[in-house]
């Protein structure tokens, strides 16, 4: 326990293995065991904030936890079972069928939302459970509900620590142990219910009845409203300086603190560190497991792809596959058709007319991928973090299950989009062509997304991602060949770089055996050429997604 900012969330993440050790002085060990990854198996860390999937069931996101944490030795039954039997633990019976929601997307209450957060956590029967204010945001009947299941997992054996802001007397009381912070210091730490009698012989009294929380959390902050003085603090008010000090006679807060701090360490501190240094018997076997070098995963690298891909696919066909989504598709294609409708290429003029809606389709699904791709890890990477420091998955099953996943939710549109304005505008009536010209902008498709995908994972920011692909795509667009005829050779090198120029110079390809000199002085051999640069984009934009990702500071390795 303790004010804002004395601590308490540094203290956990340390000894939770989610935050550099380098950072801070002395070491961290646990039964004489220094942190190791192994460690991690063993260790449950249930963070403030609900790092959860919207569209992803109760029941959906344990099965998936379960089938990538617990060990390979376990068949899919036993784990799907291991799941189940938490969800009857945690008494989310009721809600298991449920979304879990979030901001757009109506789901489970708050209390249930962080019960799944602590059953992600417990499915791997951990031998130390961490929790960072579980029970922030929660009123007070679900927090004391929150607590006793806490209370009761403590009790059949683990080892449960939980930081806590400001909980009620009902709540305090179901602590065993206490450790009070103020300013980062140790002002108390002991039975929990002999706090006030510690801080009573110290010469720290409520005057008035108050709750056991909000008095020791006045002392952390040096508040000694309603609260006696001891006489050390007493006269150093009176020898104080300050005229506004013996005006109210009540100490200063670093006055306070510092008499905290000093009679923690006279008549505590001692006497605790020798109880902790008493030697603990070790199970040998679960030390050499713990101290191996090797890593343990869940799943083999196959079953990881396999599992992340299908959830991957759960989550996001919602988004993908909106009503909204599609109308705007099918109205884009619509509108498209009707302004390109029957268009003829036998004049001059019916030729540009339609060599310009080969255009407008290379940049429009050029344009619509980029921005879709380049949300893909920024908004995953607080659930990519909190999942790779348990070594849940290795980074390379996530990128490629993350990556091929969008695949057939990105070209579901396209098939309907190209299929309307294919046949409303009347283009080369040719089932060759029509499945040529669908494949070239599958391709173009692709290479957008790895385009949008380097972004993302690079600046890992939406805000600027979208301001830097704006500026891309508009120049891409620009250098593609359709707005400028002669573009100064200083500058000309990027329509190399743009999908959308490739693209455009293929479908035109495709329309006309040979591509009329009337259109912008294009000429072009077989497409090879084309192809095979926009192949290496496909690979390439991709690999520099990855290694971006690999640059994160995600605290484990891939």
């Amino acid at each position: 326990m303790g004010p804002s900012g004395s601590g308490k969330t540094t203290l956990l993440s340390l000894l939770g293995g989610r935050t550099n050790p380098m950072l801070a002085e002395g070491s961290i060990t646990y039964n004489e065991m220094p942190y190791s990854k192994p460690l991690k198996r063993r260790i449950g860390f249930v963070t403030q904030d609900d790092v959860l999937f919207a569209h992803l069931t109760v029941k959906e996101t344990l099965i998936y936890a379960a089938l990538l944490r617990l060990p390979k030795t376990l068949t899919r039954n036993q784990k799907e079972e291991r799941a189940r039997d938490v969800i009857n633990e945690l008494g989310l019976e009721r809600c298991q069928d449920t979304m879990i929601g979030g901001s757009f997307v109506r789901g489970v209450s708050g209390g249930e939302r962080k019960r799944v957060c602590i059953g992600n956590e417990i499915i791997i029967n951990p031998s130390l459970l961490f929790l960072d204010e579980p029970t922030s945001g929660l009123d007070s009947t679900t927090a004391l509900r929150i607590i006793q299941m806490l209370h009761d997992i403590a009790e059949s054996g683990k080892t449960v620590a939980t930081t806590i802001h400001q909980p009620s007397s009902r709540l305090f009381h179901k602590f065993d142990k206490l450790i009070l912070l103020g300013k980062g210091s140790l002002l108390y730490f002991g039975k929990a219910s002999e706090a006030m009698a510690y801080f009573s012989s110290i010469g720290c009294s409520p005057v008035i009845a108050m709750n056991p929380a909000e008095f020791l959390l006045d002392l952390a902050n040096g508040n000694m409203n309603d609260i006696s003085i001891p006489s050390e603090l007493e006269d150093k008010v009176q020898m104080g300086n300050s005229e506004r000090q013996r005006r109210h006679g009540k100490p200063s807060p670093t006055d306070v603190h510092e008499y905290l701090v000093e009679a923690y360490e006279n008549r505590v501190a001692n006497k605790e560190k020798k109880k902790l240094l008493l030697p603990i018997p070790v199970n040998e076997d679960l030390k050499s497991k713990v101290q191996s070098p090797k890593r343990e995963w869940g799943a083999s690298w196959w079953e990881q792809y396999t599992i992340l891909f299908w959830r991957g696919l759960k989550e996001r066909k919602h988004d993908y596959l909106s009503w909204m989504r599609i109308t705007q598709v099918i109205a884009t294609a619509f509108i498209i058709g009707l302004l390109w409708w029957r268009s003829d290429n036998s004049t001059p003029i019916g030729l540009q007319d339609q060599a310009g809606l080969l255009f407008f389709i290379s940049v429009f699904w050029g344009f619509f991928p980029v921005f879709t791709a380049i949300f893909t890890f920024p908004q995953e990477r607080a659930m990519l973090k909190k999942e790779r420091a348990v070594d849940m998955y290795r980074l390379s099953a996530y990128f490629m299950a993350r990556t091929t996943s969008d695949l057939p939710l990105d070209l579901f549109l396209p098939i309907i989009f190209i299929t309307i304005v294919y046949f409303m505008a009347a283009l080369r009536l040719s089932a060759y062509c029509f499945f040529l010209s669908m494949l070239i902008v599958f391709l173009s498709i692709i290479a957008a997304q790895g385009l949008g995908q380097v972004i993302g994972a690079t600046l890992m920011d939406i805000k600027k991602a979208t301001t830097f692909a704006s500026v891309t795509i508009m120049t891409f667009m620009l250098s593609g060949g359709f707005f400028v005829n002669r573009v100064p050779v200083f500058i000309s090198w990027i329509r190399y770089l743009s999908f959308n120029y490739h693209t455009y110079r293929l479908l035109l390809r495709v329309q006309y055996d040979r591509v009329p000199p009337s259109i912008h002085g294009i000429t072009m051999g077989n497409g090879m050429t084309e192809v095979l640069t926009m192949i290496a984009m496909v690979f390439g934009y991709r690999l520099i997604a990855y290694i971006s990702l690999r640059r994160m500071k995600l605290q484990s390795g891939a």
